[in-house]
Formats: structure tokens, C-alpha cells, sequence
């Protein structure tokens, strides 16, 4: 039984991190749900501290100006995180009263929340029993349950699969939940685990079949799903929003020409933002953030 040992660890071994404490509500666990997708903790506890002082409420970020709202989203990357995020405080406001639900169904009908996010908020939260899945997650049950190094493609079952390991006292459930992600993110990670340091070694499938190497298929896949950022689109997207950032309004398209020397993928990364709504065209030659809501 892995619960106890699991526990135990993570009590002793848990990273301090700032919305880790009773009085962040789940207006807080949302937001830092959504901000740590493809980002690192320590990148997005700064961003999210900032805006739980500005917008310390679902009603008070659907209030604010969208420009605003993608200034302090700063460079935690993803900027229609930020656009999602504010919807998704509109609807809260309009549906529920400003209030977070408490229901996976309820919370997966809100704009940008998909299935990882919603148990998450319902778990960390609330205290429901459900499954909360992330890559970490599924790294350390494909080890510890399966015996195979990589994780690989998520699948339908992993809701069912991780459900099943988790402890039946309702109280206990997403301490563990939270407990499986900290084990994948500090001991059990992606290249190198510190298998020294696993207070469930002697549970792991992946121990006792000698630690096997990923076999060429997965490593193939793997390596499949790295995404490279360099000379990409997705860079050139953040320099422009890096000036329109930087500017205090509207800037002449002479300044988002500079940014970038291929002409042809400068102009496909503007088409790309103004087509997600995240820049718009004054009409008058220059480029802004977009200026709905609040002024």
C-alpha cells in the first residue's frame, strides 16, 4: 500500500509554494491551475500573486480591460490563457454568482477549463474524490504500476486507472492526488529519477523489472513530442506581444517590423495574433492590444 509512505514524504519533502495554504480559495486554485500548464512554478508564482491583488475575484477580472489583462500576464507564455481566463471569470460571474462551482461538470462548461483543470479545482479545492491526471502523474503510475520508463501518449483510461489508486477516505484523496504530481515533478522525473529517494521503490513495477530501458518506439515518440521554440511562429508571436506589452498604447507597424527579419513569417505570426484576438488593427497603421472591457 502506497498511501502512507506516499503521504509521509510529501509532507516531509513538499515545496513551499505561494497558494499552497488554507486561505487560498478556489478563485486562487483555478488561476494557478491554468497558469502552471506548460510553465514552471516558480515563473508563475510572481504573475500569479500579482493578479490575486489586482483581481482577487472572478467578477473582478471579468471587469477588467482585456489590455490590461495581457500586460500582467507578462511572459508566462500562452497569452490566450490570459483571454480564456477572462472569460472564464465573465461566466463564473454570470452563471454562478461569481462563485467558483464546486462540480466537475459544472466547472468543465466554464470557457478554457478543460478535464485536468476542473478536478484539479474540485480536489485542491473542495476536497472531492476524483482523479486529477497530469504528465507527472502518468509518468509515476506507467513506472509504478506498469514498468515502462516514459509515460507516453495520454489515454482514455487514465482517469479510471488513477481513480483506483487513490485512497478511500475522502479527506485523504487529494493530499495523495497532490502527493503523485510532487513525487513526478521532484523524484520521479522525466530523465533522470532519484530513485534513491522514492518512498514507494519497493512498490515499483519499474524496480523490480530491473529499470528497463524505453524501448526505440517510445523514445521515438518521445522525442516526437518535444516542441523546439527557437526560429518558430510561436517566437516571433512573443516578440510582438513583447512590444505591445512594452507600449503604452498602439504602436506604429514600423515597430512590429523590427522585431523580426523574415517578413513572410513576421506578417503569419500578426495574421495568427489578431486572428486569436490578441492584437488588433487600429486601421490607421498602428497594431495594439485589444481594448474591450473596462478602461
Amino acid at each position: 500500500m502506497i498511501t502512507f509512505p506516499l503521504l509521509r514524504w510529501y509532507e516531509a519533502n513538499r515545496r513551499d509554494i505561494v497558494w499552497r495554504t488554507p486561505a487560498t480559495d478556489a478563485w486562487g486554485i483555478l488561476l494557478s491551475e491554468v497558469m502552471s500548464q506548460q510553465t514552471p512554478v516558480r515563473r508563475v508564482e510572481p504573475v500569479w500573486c500579482e493578479w490575486m491583488e489586482r483581481w482577487p475575484t472572478p467578477a473582478a477580472l471579468a471587469a477588467a480591460g482585456t489590455d490590461e489583462v495581457l500586460r500582467a500576464w507578462g511572459r508566462l507564455g500562452y497569452p490566450r490563457r490570459a483571454l480564456r481566463l477572462q472569460e472564464c471569470a465573465a461566466a463564473i460571474t454570470e452563471r454562478h454568482d461569481g462563485q467558483v462551482p464546486n462540480n466537475v461538470d459544472q466547472l468543465l462548461a466554464l470557457p478554457g477549463i478543460g478535464d485536468y483543470t476542473a478536478r484539479a479545482v474540485a480536489a485542491f479545492a473542495y476536497g472531492c474524490r476524483v482523479p486529477v491526471v497530469d504528465t507527472n502523474v502518468r509518468r509515476v503510475y506507467r513506472r509504478l504500476v506498469e514498468g515502462r520508463f516514459l509515460p507516453g501518449p495520454p489515454r482514455r483510461r487514465d482517469l479510471s486507472d488513477i481513480e483506483k489508486l487513490l485512497p478511500s477516505d475522502p479527506e485523504q484523496a487529494p493530499r495523495f492526488s497532490v502527493a503523485l504530481m510532487e513525487l513526478g515533478a521532484l523524484v520521479c522525473t522525466a530523465t533522470r529519477p532519484k530513485c534513491a529517494d522514492c518512498p514507494v521503490r519497493t512498490d515499483c513495477a519499474w524496480q523490480r523489472a530491473g529499470r528497463p530501458d524505453p524501448t526505440p518506439e517510445e523514445l521515438g515518440a518521445a522525442k516526437k513530442r518535444v516542441q523546439k521554440f527557437a526560429g518558430t511562429d510561436r517566437q516571433v508571436r512573443g516578440k510582438i506581444m513583447a512590444v505591445l506589452r512594452g507600449a503604452h498604447g498602439p504602436v506604429a507597424r514600423a515597430e512590429i517590423d523590427a522585431v523580426w527579419p523574415d517578413a513572410a513569417q513576421r506578417s503569419r505570426a500578426l495574421l495568427s495574433l489578431l486572428t486569436d484576438g490578441l492584437v488588433e488593427d487600429r486601421g490607421d497603421g498602428r497594431i495594439g492590444l485589444p481594448l474591450r472591457g473596462a478602461r
